[in-house]
Order: structure tokens, then sequence, then C-alpha cells
């Protein structure tokens, strides 16, 4: 793709006219993502997915933390600034954003990866008592503080690997106490370790072993305790549900996320990824901020999301790490028009990844997006599916000025090299963090 030289993003004389905090000089490949000048500057779709509005040898200006301006080197010579940054030739690309993990929990399941290379499938594991409810039994016995320990490598890795916004959800509680220690430890390790996050409220991830005679009770444990307190308290931006035929059916479904709109939380949805249930047409239907895993949607909930703007998050390192044939039909949603947007799934059982560069080279080899689509399906994309695209995601003047300086000249390097990490430097708010 050729580089833009497009102009400046601000006018000069309103950057001459008091210092600025950074300017990043020296850019060999701009990749601002901004489309701030069109008349839709809101999700990529279709060919527009392409579009990274790159510019060569640029700078970067930041100002209270955002982007002021961006543009040709040579248009900020002599401009004052209180930190000077050169990213020496090098690639500079907005701060990725993570719609989907699971990041904490307590222990890693490592026993049951090694039963699914011996055969067992996801469904067999968690009906001998693996999967989900491992977790749970495993996360109620640990107090808050030990959860926030353990989160913190986790979430540091993750901001090593270019991951500046992060969504974290619950779910491994199952319980009124145990989901909002979740949630607290989320908040407390993502503070901590400097990422920003949107908290997510998955009270409905399983019924609780304890509740399986009794569903209807769980879930009114979930609408009428869980959530308000969640919302009360603060402790969640968003609700999802697991939507699947052995997990919370279409109604339940729809009762659930109903509760959390009214309550004022943002939704989200665990869709078809087990079996084509319609999860997708749901989370459309109601206007959820995503549909998620979409491993087994069919074309009815593909022009469903493209009707729509709920976005369709897509996590091929799930795929991977159960050794499945079938990824989510990216292409096909695509050229549909579906909003697109990729995630790790970070989790212990079935997506220990928490690399978006390397779900980045999956979702190129595997789904066939090209390294511009998959970038932005990790950035912009993502951004929206979390309400944030107004502050995160791309280097528009006025976003948050999170951004990755790479060891790199180009940004197809990022899934180029598989497994590597190209991130030579991770900045928040325009603060150099790592």
């Amino acid at each position: 793709m050729p580089l833009d030289d497009r102009p400046t993003a601000t006018d000069m004389s309103d950057l001459r006219a008091s210092p600025i905090d950074l300017l990043v000089t020296g850019i060999g490949q701009l990749c601002t993502l901004d489309r701030s000048g069109s008349s839709d500057a809101g999700p990529r779709r279709g060919a527009d997915l392409g579009d990274l509005g790159l510019v060569a040898d640029a700078a970067l200006a930041v100002r209270d933390g955002r982007v002021v301006a961006y543009g040709p080197g040579e248009d900020f010579t002599g401009l004052d600034a209180d930190t000077t940054y050169d990213a020496a030739g090098k690639c500079v690309l907005p701060g990725l954003v993570d719609p989907h993990t699971h990041a904490v929990y307590g222990r890693t399941r490592q026993d049951e990866y090694e039963r699914r290379l011996r055969g067992e499938t996801y469904l067999e594991i968690a009906a001998a008592g693996g999967g989900i409810h491992a977790s749970v039994r495993d996360l109620r016995d640990r107090d808050e503080d030990e959860l926030v320990e353990l989160a913190l490598p986790r979430l540091g890795e993750a901001l090593a690997h270019g991951t500046t916004t992060i969504e974290i959800k619950s779910g491994y509680g199952l319980s009124p106490k145990d989901e909002i220690k979740m949630l607290r430890a989320a908040r407390r390790a993502a503070e901590t370790v400097g990422l920003r996050a949107v908290l997510t409220c998955l009270a409905a991830h399983e019924i609780p072993l304890d509740y399986r005679d009794r569903r209807e009770v769980y879930i009114d444990l979930v609408c009428e305790e869980i959530l308000p307190r969640v919302k009360q308290e603060g402790l969640a931006d968003r609700l999802d549900v697991f939507c699947e035929p052995s997990v919370f059916d279409l109604a339940e479904t729809e009762r659930i996320l109903t509760r959390g709109l009214e309550l004022g939380l943002r939704a989200t949805v665990h869709a078809d990824e087990l079996e084509s249930f319609g999860g997708a047409i749901l989370a459309a239907r109601l206007g959820a901020g995503s549909a998620d895993h979409l491993i087994r949607i069919d074309r009815e909930g593909i022009e469903a999301l493209a009707a729509s703007d709920t976005v369709a998050v897509l996590l091929p390192g799930t795929v991977f790490t159960l050794g499945l044939r079938d990824y989510a039909p990216a292409r096909e949603m695509i050229e549909a028009g579906v909003v697109v947007a990729l995630a790790t799934d970070y989790n212990p059982g079935s997506s220990p990844i928490s690399s978006l560069p390397l779900v980045m080279a999956i979702a190129c080899t595997q789904m066939r997006l090209s390294p511009a689509e998959a970038l932005t399906a990790a950035t912009v994309n993502a951004a929206h599916a979390l309400g944030l695209g107004d502050e995160a995601g791309s280097l528009a003047p006025g976003r948050r000025a999170d951004f990755l300086v790479l060891d790199v000249d180009d940004y197809r390097l990022v899934p180029y090299h598989a497994g590597r990490n190209p991130v030579a430097g991770v900045f928040r708010d325009g603060e150099l963090v790592t």
C-alpha cells in the first residue's frame, strides 16, 4: 500500500502558540488509522478496513495526553516541546485494543490442553468437570489480593506486546461474592499495570453446578442481585452472556441482556461459537456492542450483523489453541459489510494467548485477512466494540495518545514475524510506560 503524505491534522499556528508535551520525530511509517476528515469516521467496513491513514517520514505531537497533530516531519521543525522522542525511522501505530479477555483467573489448565491433544473435545472435558467449572472451583478458594497478584504478570505481558486498552470479564465466580471479587481484582490489576480497562460482568458464563436443577433461580440471581449490584457499585461497564444450547438459550440470554440494558450496562454476547444458534441475530436486534466468537455463524447471522452497528469480535487464537479446523468466516463477513474486530480471548482453558500481534498473524494466515485489515480490526474496530471509538484505536486529533513504536519499519512485519514481539516502546496518554 503506498504511503500518503497527508496534511498535518491541526493548524501549525495552534501548535506554536504554546509548548506541547511530547513530539515524536523520525517516524518512518506512521499508521494513523485516522479518517476524521471523512464523512464516515466510525468503525471500518468492507474495503475501508484496509485504509490505515499512512504517513511517511512523519511526526506526531501530543498535549495533555492527547494527540494534537501529525504530519510530514518537516512541518514540525523547530516546534517547542517538553520532550522529544526519536523513532529512528521505525513504524508507529495506535496502541492495540483487546476487546475480549478472561485475564483474571487462578490456576492454569495445561492438563486440559494435553487431554485435547489426545482427542477429548471441549464439551467432553466440561462434562467431566473441567473447563469453566474447574476455574470456578479454583477461583472461589482465592482471595482478591491473590487474584490481583496472579493477574499482574499476565496483563504486563499484554502491555509489553502492545495492548494499551483491554476488556476483562468476570465469569469464574458465578456467585455474587465471587463475581464482585473478580471485577475488583481486574480493576486493581489493570490500574497497577497501566492498562486502560473495560470491565464486563459475565455472571452468565455457565449455570453453577449447585444450581443445575434450579436454572431459573440462578438466572433470577444474576438479573436481580448480581447485575444491579455491579451497576450500583460501578464495577463493570458491560455485561455478557454465553449463548449456546448447552449453556444459556436464546430466551434466557435475551432476558439477562435486557435486564442489563435496563440498568445501563452495555451488552455483548458469546454467540454462535459451538453451534449456529441465532446468537448474532439476537445481539444485532438488541443493539449489543459486539457479538463474539461466531465460528458457526450462518448467512442470516452475517446479514443481521452487516445491517447493524454490532461489531463481530473474532477470536482466532481460540480456534488455534483448541486445534479446530474451522475459523469464523471472516472474509464472508467483511465482504458482506460486517464490522470485524480481533481479540485474544485470553483465558486459562481455550486461549492462553496474551499477544495481539500473534492473533493478528493467525488471522492473516488462517482467516485470510490482509495485514492492514488485521491492524484495523485490532485497533479502530476493536475500540468501537468497547464503545471507545472516540477515545482509542486511532491517532486522530483528540484521541488518547496511546501508541506503539515498533522495532521494525513496516506494519506488515507485525503478522509476518508470527510469535515475535515487534514492540520497542509503549506510550499511554503520551507517557512512555514500557
